[in-house]
């Protein structure tokens, strides 16, 4: 027969070692005698659910594309296989607001967002890259009056059907599965008007996830309604432990992790991945795994900072950081594609961590191991119980199509704590088709006939810095390339760049806030519209911007300084908050919900503070000064309304000491 070459794809969240024997004490087959597994649909990373990807967009080449390489080139880096994008809903779903594509019900407008170009940048290094869509949150109009999207199905099905469509018209993308999520139920009834409405407008070959959140008891339901099973295709769960329920194996769906990890990319978090990414097939026969989030580019001191598979969370120095997740990844995307097949030779090691094993059904073979512990490997969860691994001996038998040939290729990656890698090539004679490796604690395995496998890397990017302490903008750009201003995270509301085309004076290019009505989410924020920007450890300084109030009649903005909350926690938000009305009046608070509603009509703002001190002026007079100010003593600066309503900002200047 032909002689197959293996590679070994070696790895540690730590630091590995990796040795072959000739015998063992326990032996593990891998054969396709007796069938296959079921089919693996890929690894994926989740941008939204809520504007994880904020700051990406704002990185200068290179290292912007740096990035989505190390994130999206095959055989470079994570070489991921799926996208999974937030359908922007104007309101606040984790860490931030994402726009929709129709704030009103006459409205479209489908380049608002960076998910778009996201999409287009994954297809550009990867064509055959999955793509996913889920709203996590509704403009207020789709619930008619009602803090509910699925009172009026037909309008909701309308509404996301229309952002399909436009994915396609506008940007040639064809999205291949829409998720259906919310966190109390789902909705049988909007699933079958989802489905009808996606198959009348052409779109019979997307394919809908339900419910894309908890195994049960869309479950159940699927066995009871033919008709629901008929409309659904893939069973996806968030956090799920690595396991399922047996009646969701019953329905013989296919069934994803869809959301998954959501861990600090330390080498604990690391860890998490390497075990769930094993143990998801192994324990729950889950065919998908995606993770929230695939790149931490949101300030770090929102919620969940810093969980996502790498970080890139400073556009204004250019560094970004590629963590241990990118290469856990990578033991499994670079060596394996949906349409591969899991074996059903897989399963758990005698002394603990796990293995799986896929074929392409023409030869080829990957087995991924992992051997990580339990305190290397917590996931923020659900809790992890416990268990014990040790090192161990473990030989494989090649069975079936697998009859190994007389000589197996031994390539070594290794990795220490900053991810060094050492290639090594090392003839090795196997004995009557099996083979044996040492495995030591916290270490990852990929064994494989795929001989493009590699660790990509670029030049190092420049040094970690601050937030500059003087910042300006004026937002004076015609063709905006995002509807987003560099750098401004919107946590309640939407900020977009406005040209006023009836006014040709100083003012023409503004910020403007959009959203006028409650949006439908899940998040409690804030009854005000919030974005901040610049460094959390900022204490001491002045923020000025120039604000319109269009409602002239109840309208009212405020400027913020130490503002210490933000995403799903923004409503409680503390800081120095000066609001000025479109009456006339003014108030200053230390936070962002207990004031009177009252109003001022002013174009001119400006506040600042130092550790004691806090004062505020309006076109250059100042209105107040307080001293003690000492809660909260560090935090960002922000903009924003007393309300849904439209304003406009414009010349922010911010100065820190």
């Amino acid at each position: 027969m032909d002689q197959r070459v293996f590679w070994v794809f070696a790895s540690a969240v730590c630091l590995l070692s990796l040795t072959l024997h000739s015998s063992s004490g326990q032996t593990y087959p891998l054969t396709d005698d007796g069938g296959l597994g079921r089919v693996f649909d890929g690894i994926g990373g989740l941008s939204g659910g809520g504007a994880t990807s904020r700051l990406l967009v704002n990185y200068a080449e290179p290292y912007r594309s740096q990035i989505l390489d190390y994130l999206f080139k095959p055989n470079f880096g994570a070489s991921l296989h799926i996208l999974k994008v937030e359908i922007g809903g104007d309101a606040q779903t984790t860490d931030g607001t994402e726009a929709s594509h129709m704030h009103y019900e006459n409205d479209e407008n489908y380049f608002r967002g960076y998910e778009w170009w996201l999409m287009k940048e994954a297809k550009k290094r990867n064509p055959n890259i999955t793509l996913i869509a889920l709203p996590w949150a509704f403009p207020g109009w789709v619930g008619r009056g009602k803090n509910w999207p699925y009172d009026f199905p037909d309008v909701t099905a309308a509404y996301v059907v229309n952002w399909v469509i436009g994915a396609k018209k506008y940007h040639d993308l064809d999205i291949q599965y829409i998720g259906i999520w919310n966190e109390r139920t789902f909705d049988s009834k909007y699933i079958k008007l989802l489905r009808y409405t996606l198959d009348k407008t052409g779109l019979e070959s997307v394919r809908i996830v339900a419910s894309d959140n908890l195994w049960e008891p869309i479950t159940v339901s699927l066995m009871l309604d033919p008709e629901l099973s008929s409309a659904v295709d893939v069973i996806g769960a968030h956090y799920p432990g690595t396991t399922t329920v047996p009646q969701a194996l019953t329905t013989k769906k296919k069934l994803w992790s869809s959301e998954d990890y959501s861990t600090f990319n330390n080498e604990v978090g690391g860890g998490c991945w390497a075990r769930i990414l094993n143990q998801n097939y192994v324990n729950g026969q889950m065919t998908a795994t995606i993770s929230w989030n695939l790149v931490a580019s949101y300030y770090e001191e929102l919620p969940f900072g810093r969980d996502g598979l790498m970080t890139a969370q400073e556009p204004w120095s250019g560094n970004y950081v590629v963590e241990s997740p990118i290469w856990i990844t990578a033991h499994s995307t670079q060596f394996t594609q949906p349409g591969w097949t899991y074996l059903q030779t897989v399963g758990h090691f005698a002394q603990g961590g796990s293995y799986v094993a896929l074929t392409d059904g023409h030869g080829n073979l990957t087995v991924v191991i992992e051997t990580m512990t339990h305190d290397h490997s917590i996931c923020i969860r659900p809790p992890l119980p416990p268990f014990n691994v040790t090192s161990q001996n473990a030989t494989f038998q090649l069975k079936g199509s697998f009859v190994s040939p007389n000589e197996l290729l031994l390539c070594l990656m290794k990795l220490t704590e900053r991810f060094c890698i050492l290639k090594c090539f090392c003839p090795l004679q196997l004995v009557d088709g099996s083979f044996t490796l040492n495995l030591a604690e916290d270490e990852v395995y990929t064994l494989t006939t795929i001989r493009t496998g590699q660790k990509g890397s670029f030049p190092e990017p420049p040094p970690s810095a601050r937030f500059p302490k003087a910042y300006k903008d004026n937002f004076d750009i015609r063709n905006p390339p995002f509807s987003e201003a560099p750098n401004f995270a919107d946590q309640t509301g939407v900020f977009e760049y406005y040209i006023n085309l009836t006014d040709p004076g100083p003012h023409a290019f503004t910020l403007r806030q959009v959203v006028m009505e409650r949006p439908i989410t899940w998040a409690t924020d804030a009854d005000q519209t919030i974005t901040v920007i610049g460094d959390y450890q900022w204490q001491d300084m002045v923020v000025t911007c120039d604000v319109f109030m269009e409602n002239v009649k109840s309208g009212g903005v405020f400027v913020a300084a130490r503002v210490d909350k933000g995403g799903q926690s923004v409503r409680s938000a503390m800081g120095v908050f000066f609001w000025v009305f479109a009456d006339g009046s003014y108030k200053v608070t230390n936070d962002l919900g207990q004031f009177s509603p009252s109003s001022v009509q002013n174009r001119v703002q400006n506040t600042g503070c130092d550790f004691n001190v806090a004062s505020g002026m309006v076109d250059g007079r100042q209105l107040w000064k307080v001293t003690g100010v000492s809660s909260p003593k560090n935090g960002w600066a922000a903009i924003g309304t007393h309300s849904f309503e439209l304003a406009q900002f414009d010349n922010f200047n911010v100065l820190a000491e």
